[in-house]
């Protein structure tokens, strides 16, 4: 009975933590994108978690670290999806029709406020820290174009596309569909954001053109 209560007392004390953890992130994601890396304290990130500042730290060694876990944690909702399907494109009896939802998905994940607003900051920090931009992009788009590379030299192996550097078209898909939109709400701001049927018209025709260059018919 006493090891019973033990291990459900530490049960709680785990999901207290957990939850105290995810609260201190959750404010902490907010402050950052509102108020900036610089302008944001650890004293109020604690007050927005309704912790105590004893509390973060116990979490997080200092404001990098939590930086850091957020950078990572927030491309990761984006990426691990997306890797998922374009894996799925190599047994896909339909390629076009496969694309086009990848460059679907992949536009509706990256051009939102959270995404758009988190890139900003790491751009307006990578002179402070460089480390950050760069996890950033290998986490993020750089994992896709890699994830993309493989797959592709998959299809094209077995015929279904024509290509022979399969970085290069990798990336090409992915600029195709995401360049245009993704630096008009960066550069002018997330009223520039845009709807659901135009991302879906910059998918179908950046899909359509990767295929008039590498598709096998």
């Amino acid at each position: 009975m006493g090891e019973t209560t033990t291990a459900s007392t530490q049960d709680r004390g785990e999901t207290r933590t957990a939850r105290k953890r995810r609260a201190i992130l959750d404010a902490a994601t907010t402050l950052f994108l509102r108020e900036g890396y610089l302008a944001t304290s650890m004293d109020q990130i604690a007050a927005a978690a309704s912790v105590s500042k004893q509390t973060v730290y116990k979490q997080f060694a200092d404001k990098q670290s939590l930086f850091r876990e957020i950078v990572t944690g927030t491309v990761a909702e984006v990426s691990d999806p997306v890797a998922e399907q374009v894996a799925s494109l190599r047994d896909d009896t339909d390629l076009a029709a496969g694309l086009r939802g990848l460059a679907r998905a992949l536009l509706t994940q990256v051009i939102q406020p959270r995404m758009m607003q988190l890139r900003r900051l790491v751009i307006g920090e990578a002179g402070r820290f460089p480390e950050l931009g760069r996890l950033f992009y290998d986490s993020g788009p750089g994992r896709t174009i890699d994830t993309l590379a493989a797959t592709f030299e998959s299809l094209a192996a077995r015929g279904t596309l024509r290509l022979q550097d399969p970085r290069l078209a990798a990336e090409h898909f992915n600029w195709l569909i995401m360049a245009a939109p993704l630096n008009r709400v960066m550069l002018c701001g997330d009223a520039e954001l845009p709807d659901q049927t135009d991302l879906d018209r910059y998918a179908d025709a950046g899909t359509r053109a990767f295929l008039a260059a590498y598709g096998a018919n």
